[in-house]
Parts: structure tokens; sequence; C-alpha cells
């Protein structure tokens, strides 16, 4: 038996080599080196601040054959194991198959995977339907849009095997704090993401890991005998006397379920109508919206970093931002980053002909010369009321729509985004000529006064004015702001009960970002999870 503990208190400069950790914990703590069997890194974190030299933030577990003496040395705590040893969750392992259980989960984001793990693990006859391509050929069509201004509008960046999430930055940081943490985090690790996810404070994957996680994911999913079925998207839930019973695709194939799982995505709003149009329970849910910003990486890394940017091993900078801009509707609105993306991409995502929206992703390495983030706005109900709309559950998505055709219609080439320099938005100047950019298809001059309303962009405008006094070069002719940043979140909720179903259709089980209950790879997956338990052990 081992009796795990933890240090938490382990500083070393950045550029430093690794030390032994048993050697060095001997030292700070007092135990004899002999009396130690493991020591590793549980947590790493990258403090940076007041310019002095950047270092390296360590928590260390280690492991004692024999049970330490109280009391414990300073800093040393107690510890129920590894984090790289967890156990699966009691509540998903089943020792029967459960062969009698049908269950049907509609999608291939992190949410749909993660349940489909858990029902295919428990023996749930599980068939899994995603109405986009297999990754790899996903890829192909993204590469289309971004090259050529072709839209597939079943295979792009929202819709295709891995969800929304795969062309992002790959972000697995959350606030969510379940049980479930852990195990989705050492599955990610086991189908091919690296080991330093589980330590990392701020753990990211990168598009290009997340593509090689999802294949070998699949491929496990096959191997347990869960059926995947691709390039089908359903367009009806059936129903009898009161309970979700199975879908019908758009091949025309029924198939039948008790429980369906719902992980449709932010983006699925044709399936979002026809929910509503079968009285499926849902409401308006809170969002953002607004623009991508782009600046050279360089100018972030010297604001966050000062005079050690230079230090390869800090990698490409980060930042988040948040401000409370005066509105006269809320008295403060909130103006923030979203989904900011080192080293990454400007990338476009629309799913619908006609209209535009863009997003930003990184590779794991994030070795471009550009970092961008969204800049986004607080949409409430009220301001969808006072602008004119009909109060209505799918208000928000009629919103996204109409401003997502002006941000098409603003330019000559079909997918190219409507930009302007940081220093013309924020000055209202008319946009002659855009910094350096990678971004494609195209980014043609155009002011986004026309695309987004003034209770947007009077917001905007003043968030990024502050922002320029936080990040030295932020607010410069540098950046670039692109049209329109507008599908942070899905502004539906799907209202369900305790035990996650639907509270107007039993067995329906709407779960992730789609169903307006997560906001990440990581929360989404955990959210999959809680349904499948349910499926699997009903409370």
């Amino acid at each position: 038996m081992k009796f795990w503990y933890i240090y938490k208190s382990c500083a070393l400069k950045v550029g430093k080599p690794i030390p032994d950790w048993r050697k060095t914990l001997s030292s700070l703590t007092g135990i004899p080196q002999k009396d130690l069997l493991q020591a590793q890194v549980a947590k790493q974190s990258l403090d940076a601040r007041h310019r002095i030299h950047p270092k390296w933030l360590f928590q260390i577990e280690f492991s004692t054959q024999n049970e330490l003496e109280q009391p414990l040395p300073k800093g040393v705590t107690q510890i129920g194991g590894s984090v790289y040893e967890v156990q699966k969750p009691a509540a998903l392992a089943i020792a029967s198959p459960q062969t009698q259980k049908r269950a049907i989960v509609v999608g291939t984001g992190p949410a749909g995977l993660f349940a489909a793990l858990a029902l295919g693990e428990a023996g749930v006859k599980t068939t899994v339907i995603e109405r986009g391509k297999p990754v790899e050929t996903r890829m192909k069509d993204i590469g289309l849009l971004r090259g050529r201004g072709i839209l597939n509008s079943e295979s792009n960046v929202c819709f295709g095997e891995g969800g929304a999430g795969t062309y992002t930055d790959g972000k697995l940081y959350t606030r969510v704090k379940h049980p479930f943490l852990s195990w989705v985090m050492t599955k990610l690790v086991e189908f091919g993401g690296p080991e330093r996810i589980l330590y990392d404070a701020h753990p990211h994957l990168g598009t290009d890991k997340l593509v090689r996680i999802i294949v070998n994911m699949r491929n496990y999913l096959q191997e347990i005998g869960v059926n995947i079925h691709f390039q089908t998207r359903i367009d009806e839930i059936l129903v009898h006397k009161g309970r979700a019973c199975g879908v019908r695709t758009s091949s025309g194939l029924q198939m039948e379920a008790e429980s369906i799982v719902l992980a449709i995505g932010h983006s699925a709003r044709e399936t979002l109508e026809h929910l509503h149009s079968i009285g499926v329970a849902m409401s308006f849910k809170d969002f953002s919206l607004g623009v991508r910003v782009e600046h050279p990486q360089e100018l972030i890394n010297k604001s966050q970093y000062g005079r050690y940017a230079r230090i390869a091993e800090l990698g490409a900078a980060e930042y988040r931002l948040a401000y409370q801009a005066p509105d006269p509707l809320l008295g403060k609105r909130g103006v923030y980053s979203f989904c900011m993306c080192p080293g990454g991409f400007v990338v476009p995502t629309p799913t619908e002909p006609g209209r535009m929206a863009i997003n930003g992703m990184s590779n794991a390495n994030r070795s471009t010369p550009f970092a961008n983030s969204g800049i986004v706005v607080q949409v409430t109900k009220n301001d969808l009321l006072l602008n004119g709309y009909e109060d209505h559950p799918l208000m928000g998505i009629q919103f996204q729509r109409e401003l997502e055709e002006r941000t098409f219609k603003a330019t000559e080439m079909s997918y190219a985004s409507p930009a302007m320099r940081m220093t013309d938005f924020i000055n209202r100047k008319e946009p002659k000529s855009l910094a350096p950019t990678r971004f494609r298809p195209k980014a043609e001059p155009y002011p986004l006064t026309g695309v987004l309303p003034s209770w947007i962009t009077d917001p905007l405008r003043a968030g990024l004015s502050h922002f320029g006094k936080k990040i030295k070069g932020y607010a410069s002719s540098e950046g670039n702001l692109f049209g329109i940043e507008s599908r942070t979140s899905s502004p539906v909720r799907l209202e369900r009960l305790e035990n996650l179903q639907s509270i107007s259709l039993a067995g329906l089980f709407p779960v992730g970002e789609g169903a307006g209950y997560a906001g990440g790879i990581v929360s989404a997956a955990i959210d999959g999870l809680k349904a499948a338990r349910q499926i699997i052990s009903p409370e």
C-alpha cells in the first residue's frame, strides 16, 4: 500500500533544469530520501508577474511505503491518490453488460463522445449519429472554405466529428468542480493527449492533438460495439405516449431507443426549431456577440513577459480581459475576451449559406506569428425585446442570423471577413487598409458599424480602449478586428429536470453547449457523462 501526499510550494526560474524531485523534497521537508517512493509534478503554473524573472510554480505529489507521522512537515498535505492514477468513477463502472438498454447519442462533440464512451463501456447498446463527416475528411471541407470560400453546410468548423471545439485552441481549463473531471482528463491522455494536461494549470491541446485524440476515441468506441453513423442528420424526434422513443434521420432511417442523448452543439439551429415545433421546453439564454481581434504574437509576448519575452520556454503569451462598460439599459454591460488563441489562426465558422461568422484556433505548438481572441459583448433578452424582436425562445438565433447575413453581404468574396484596424474602429474612422493578417479566404476593409448595432459597438469600443491600458499596444493600428464572433455559446437553453431529462419529454437528455449547460470541452464532456450515468443507473 502507498500513502500519497502533496507539497504545494516549489518555485523554479524558467530556464533552469528540472531537479530530482525526491532529492528536492527531502531537502525541503526533512523526509529521508529513501522513504520517498515516487515524486512527480501534480500541478504546474507560470508566474510572470511584476516583470521579475518568470518562474514555474510546482505542486509535487509523492508517495511513501509507510504513513508519515503527525504533525506532517510544513507544506505537506495527505491526499487520496495520484493525479496520474485515476479510477473510473463508481457511478459509471457497471460490472454486468446492460444489453437490454438502447441509447442514441446525437452529436460527436465532447458531450456526445463521452456519453457514448460511458454507455458503451457499461454495455448499453449505443448508436451515435453525427450530421458531419469523420474528422479527417471534415478537414478537407474546412480547407475548401478557407481556401476558396466554398461552404459545406453539413461539414465545417461547427459540424463534424469532434464538434466545434476541435477547431479552437483546445483549452481544457474549467471552473466546473465535479468527480468526473479527473477521469475526463485521464481518458484524453489515454486517447493520445500529452500527459502534461494532467498537471498544467491552464491545459490545452490544440487542433492537431484533438484530431488524433478523436480518431483514437472513435476507433475505441467501435471496438466496444458502439455504432457510429456519419453524414446523418436527425430530422425528427419520434415520440410515443409522451416519451422520446427514437429518431428519423435525413437518410430516411428510423432508429428506436429508450434514451436519446441530445448533444447537438451550439449551431444546430434547424434541430432546435424542430424541437420547439414538437413542444420540447426551451427558453432564451443570455449570450455574447462581437468581433475577433488579432495582433502580432510578439506584441502580446512583450506586454505579458517584458524583457523576458524571447525566452522560448515561456511559449506564446495568453491574456484574459474583462470590462464593465457604461450602458443606458443595464447600467454596466460586460465586455470580455473569449477563446483566446495564442499563436493561432482566425477562421471562418459559417454553417448556413449566405451567413458569415468567425472564431479562432491554435495548434498545439501555438507557433503562428499572430494571437487572436474574441472580444464579445453581453446580449440579454431585454436587448432584443427593445429592438423589436418577438418574445420567443429562439429569438437569439434570429438575431444571430440577421447579423451574420449582414456580415456576409458586407464583402465582395463569399465568406470573406469584413475587417478593420483597431484604431479605425475606436476612432470611428472609415477603414482604408488592414494590418498584416493570414486570414483566409480573404479579409476586406469594411466598417463594422455596418454589421453590428450601436448597442454592441459602443460598449465594444469602450472595452477595447480599456484593454489598451492593460496590454501595451493592444489598442493600436497593429491590431485587426474581424466580423463577426456570433457563436460563443448557445442562445437557447433546453429545460431539464435534475435527472437531466427534458422537463417536457421523458427519455430525451439535452446536454452540452447546445443545450445551454456547458461552456467548453471539459464541461461539455462532464455533462455528457452525467446524462450517461442517469441512463446506466437511474436515480
